[in-house]
């Protein structure tokens, strides 16, 4: 996901200053609104199959 989606994203769900704040952390922030652990890159071996960030978030 581009960080421009990403942005989007953190707009439509209500993130304050989204766009001065890092992808990663951006990423976290999203997550945790979105009511789920904010663990993005957090966890070497994640069982959240169906995490939208899952392809990136465990790139090796």
């Amino acid at each position: 996901m581009t960080l421009k989606e990403i942005r989007d994203k953190a707009r439509i769900v209500g993130v304050k200053n989204y766009t001065r704040i890092r992808k990663e952390s951006l990423i976290r922030v999203i997550q945790e609104m979105e009511g789920n652990s904010p663990c993005f890159k957090g966890i070497s071996n994640c069982g959240e199959f169906g995490c939208l960030w899952r392809d990136e978030c465990q790139e090796i």
